[in-house]
């Protein structure tokens, strides 16, 4: 009895095997030789940034547009002074023109009213290093500066990788052979192999944080971090032979 027993396990197993193998010739039957496979492929760099850039003004209001330039005249030394001081070179230091407006008083229905209420001046003023750690450090301890009655609006530090040019050469070789490898893949699960290439197509860079998922039919370029996710994308299309 449990001779038989183990035979039927036998055979139930065997006609298993004969009918994976039987739906597996059927799915290769089916696809027609010297069709085409579209398959996009891959690859990405983890790089650093080697350049950074810092924009802020010096920011002050008045009574007189005289007194609100005065102001800036007065409190601009020091700030040039701050960045010498944390070693960026006047080189690296560029001065926009002096800019201005009023503020206009507020009547009493909430308008506001053809009084000049106070003058506003701003000067501003935009560092680059290539020091990306220094940019990031003066970005916030430049608040410091507070305490000496200099009004400050900080924007947000860039941070760039110069180089660009030949790690997108790279990742394009290497998300072309990540095509090559998916269609060998896929094909070979079939019993069919990859033919020729038939059309080749560059897909847009995405420059985004490391652990970002964001994309753009356009393209990202992710100015916000010091390390940056550089992905190529390669359409190929393949015979099937």
């Amino acid at each position: 009895m449990e001779k038989l027993e183990k035979f039927q396990v036998l055979i139930s197993c065997l006609i298993i095997v004969a009918g994976l193998l039987l739906i597996s010739m059927i799915f290769a039957s089916r696809i027609p030789k010297n069709e085409n496979i579209t398959v996009t492929g891959s690859a990405y760099k983890i790089v650093k940034s080697d350049k950074a850039k810092l924009g802020f003004e010096i920011q002050s209001k008045a009574k007189t547009q005289k007194e609100a330039y005065s102001i800036i005249k007065t409190q601009y030394p020091e700030v040039i002074k701050y960045l010498s001081n944390k070693g960026i070179e006047e080189k690296n230091i560029e001065i926009k023109p002096l800019n201005s407006y009023y503020t206009y008083k507020t009547g009493a229905n909430g308008y506001s009213t053809n009084e000049i209420a106070y003058y506003n001046a701003s000067k501003e003023i935009e560092i680059t290093s290539d020091d990306v750690e220094k940019i990031k450090e003066i970005s916030t301890d430049i608040q410091n500066l507070t305490d000496k009655g200099i009004i400050l609006s900080i924007y947000r530090p860039e941070y760039f990788y110069s180089d660009l040019a030949s790690i997108k050469i790279d990742l394009l070789k290497e998300a072309t052979l990540d095509a090559k490898q998916r269609a060998d893949s896929m094909l070979k699960a079939a019993g069919a192999k990859v033919g020729k290439v038939k059309q080749m197509r560059m897909g847009v860079f995405q420059i985004t944080p490391p652990d970002s998922t964001m994309v753009s039919d356009m393209g990202v370029n992710d100015t916000t971090t010091i390390e940056k996710k550089v992905t190529a994308v390669a359409n190929i299309v393949f015979k099937v032979k």
